[in-house]
């Protein structure tokens, strides 16, 4: 079975941590994998330097990125190839990364990074994507799967509170790839409505590993 098919109908958990968190750290990193392979997850997303100490912490595949920030460019997901590479040495079953048509730093196009993810690593990609022009080209350049992730992280996209189910809806219509529903599904019923849409799989990143944002929305509640 591939790994995209062992994805299918189910929950990856997105185990980030950014600078500044207290769980900005590999092994917790690890340590939030395991608990949700202990819950019934299929697969983690997560960003290097985090992946191997997960790949020792559970045995889910691992949705891999590199977050890359460099001067005079939008575009920080897995930009180059140099850090597909850098992800795939690590351990990622899938290589994720930004398929807008922004610039990326080297001069890469998007169609390049995909095609030498695919013949040199041998891993299936994954796009994110914040426009359905956006999964259309992802698809057309050999993008194995197109996940709404960059929805409202453009400035040309726009979402709203919650999930972007007009993208989702018009992605899963159009394109033939699997689609990932990714970015402001909260709730367990966000999550099965998700796949109710079509979503070949769903992830949840802050509603389960961020404990300092659900704090703030209890204590937001109960300021209210």
């Amino acid at each position: 079975m591939s790994v995209i098919d062992q994805i299918k109908g189910g929950l990856i958990v997105s185990c980030q941590a950014e600078e500044g968190s207290p769980f900005f750290e590999p092994e917790l990193m690890g340590r939030f994998a395991r608990a949700a392979e202990l819950g019934g997850a299929v697969g983690i997303r997560a960003k290097w330097p985090d992946i191997p100490a997960i790949r020792r912490a559970c045995g889910l595949p691992v949705l891999g990125i590199d977050k890359v920030y460099v001067e005079g460019f939008e575009v920080y997901i897995t930009p180059r190839f140099e850090d597909a590479h850098r992800i795939a040495e690590a351990g990622a079953a899938i290589i994720a990364l930004d398929c807008t048509p922004r610039p990326r730093p080297g001069g890469e196009t998007m169609e390049g990074l995909i095609q030498r993810i695919k013949t040199e690593l041998g891993l299936p990609v994954m796009a994110d994507i914040s426009t359905l022009a956006e999964a259309i080209a992802a698809e057309k350049a050999g993008a194995d799967i197109v996940a709404t992730t960059l929805s409202g992280y453009t400035a040309y996209s726009k979402r709203g509170e919650g999930p972007d189910w007009g993208l989702l809806e018009a992605v899963v219509r159009t394109v033939a790839a699997p689609v990932i529903a990714e970015g402001g599904i909260s709730t367990p019923a966000e999550a099965r409505c998700a796949l109710d849409t079509g979503a070949w799989a769903v992830v949840i990143g802050a509603a389960i590993t961020k404990p300092t944002e659900l704090t703030k929305r209890f204590v937001g509640a109960l300021a209210g």
